[in-house]
């Protein structure tokens, strides 16, 4: 994985936030929360992408002029390396985030993460279709268990399962217990969302889009930096919530994602 810490156009890019008048500031925090997730899948996002943000920071350029400006900057380019297809990915993939994290809109359903998915990565992902449920069977070597993958969903029952989850959690009443309480329960339904693993590429930044609204529209005040810095451990988070294996003495902990929520 990509260390970003070490990025100089991010350290440059969050310094200038930091200096920024505060209504650009919170225009600057979707920005970085938007480039943070990016580490989960170990991307760093161009120069370019840098310069963009700051623009639209600054009022010049509106988030729709800098997605047009992101996409032009890759149809000019030809014979791309990995490395700079993966850096493109980077580059769509958070302009995107940003623009989704500013609407206020929420829709509380499974067809939200597809339409996430579809906006996210259409034009991006090639063997993957952009806002399709896999329909296929999936296993991922994780290195924070040793190799061992977690068990994900059945790709025949990815709806309905879907259907179950989110069903059970819009009939919890959040009314009667106590906000660590509802911490527990919002880990636990987010990890089981992630666990279905309805996408076959990104989804675990899908998953991270659509936390971040859902808790907004629960009236949380959602504090946008552990996404931002933490995104890695985000996904490692979710991991341990999703994996057993008893003869190792190991079972499902929601302990470190719901410490993240927490943050």
């Amino acid at each position: 994985m990509k260390d970003n810490k070490l990025n100089p156009f991010k350290l440059d890019f969050d310094s200038y936030i930091l200096q920024s008048e505060p209504e650009q500031q919170e225009n600057g925090k979707l920005w970085q929360t938007a480039i943070g997730l990016q580490q989960v899948d170990g991307l760093t996002p161009s120069k370019y992408l840098y310069e963009t943000a700051k623009r639209n920071i600054d009022g010049e350029i509106t988030i729709e002029e800098a997605k047009q400006l992101i996409d032009s900057y890759y149809e000019t380019r030809q014979g791309r390396t990995k490395d700079e297809d993966d850096t493109e990915e980077a580059d769509k993939v958070s302009v995107r985030i940003r623009e989704i994290l500013a609407e206020k809109t929420f829709s509380f359903t499974p067809d939200l993460l597809l339409s996430i998915h579809k906006r996210l990565f259409t034009g991006v992902f090639f063997k993957v279709k952009a806002g399709h449920f896999r329909d296929y069977n999936i296993s991922k070597r994780e290195w924070v268990l040793d190799g061992e993958s977690v068990l994900y969903a059945n790709a025949d029952m990815i709806r309905q399962t879907l259907d179950y989850d989110f069903g059970q959690e819009k009939a919890f009443d959040y009314s009667k217990i106590s906000k660590e309480e509802a911490i527990k329960q919002l880990t636990r339904f987010i990890a089981n969302i992630w666990q279905i693993h309805p996408f076959g590429e990104g989804n675990t930044r899908t998953t991270a889009v659509f936390t971040i609204k859902y808790l907004n529209s629960l009236g949380f005040d959602v504090n946008n930096e552990p996404f931002e810095k933490n995104s890695w451990y985000f996904r490692n988070a979710l991991v341990r919530a999703n994996y057993t294996n008893m003869n190792k003495g190991i079972y499902m902990n929601t302990e470190y994602l719901e410490k993240f929520f927490r943050n």
